[in-house]
């Protein structure tokens, strides 16, 4: 597949984005006191880094197949680690953490949901339109914990 320029720039700027993410998540997961806070970061950063090669593929010519997109995040039921009644300060910065990055994924399945827009070629809207539910699916999984952990 043959991208135009401004096709280009477009998946390098989404490429550039999705680094971010990956960094983001990967500093976070560090960052995190909870353990299963840990792994969330964990596994959404890994997702992250699939999007940015997916990009990366796109800018060689080549399309990437995707699976169709989870529907939801039904599955995703977090255990509480802290009560609602905890004030602690691992709690508040769990919580700064998860708002933070629920604020990320907004911005970012808003801008593929732009983007995906600049592009004719059904197969490149698929790729970007798997990749912005995605990112809203790891909005709502950040939700859900928020939401098990008395941080909502």
């Amino acid at each position: 597949m043959q991208l135009t320029q401004q096709e280009t720039t477009v998946i390098k700027d989404l490429q550039t984005q999705e680094k971010t993410c990956v960094e983001k998540y990967r500093f976070y997961e560090a960052s995190a006191h909870d353990h299963q806070l840990k792994q969330l970061f964990r596994q959404i950063g890994d997702e992250e880094q699939e999007h940015f090669d997916s990009l990366g593929q796109l800018l060689k010519g080549d399309v990437p197949d995707v699976q169709a997109a989870q529907t939801g995040t039904e599955g995703f039921t977090p255990d509480a680690t802290y009560s609602s009644g905890d004030n602690s300060d691992e709690k508040r910065h769990d919580q700064f953490l998860c708002t933070d990055c629920i604020a990320t994924e907004k911005l970012v399945s808003s801008t593929y949901n732009n983007d995906l827009f600049r592009f004719a070629a059904t197969s490149v809207r698929r790729l970007l339109n798997h990749i912005q539910t995605e990112e809203q699916n790891h909005a709502e999984m950040l939700f859900k914990y928020k939401t098990a952990n008395g941080m909502a």
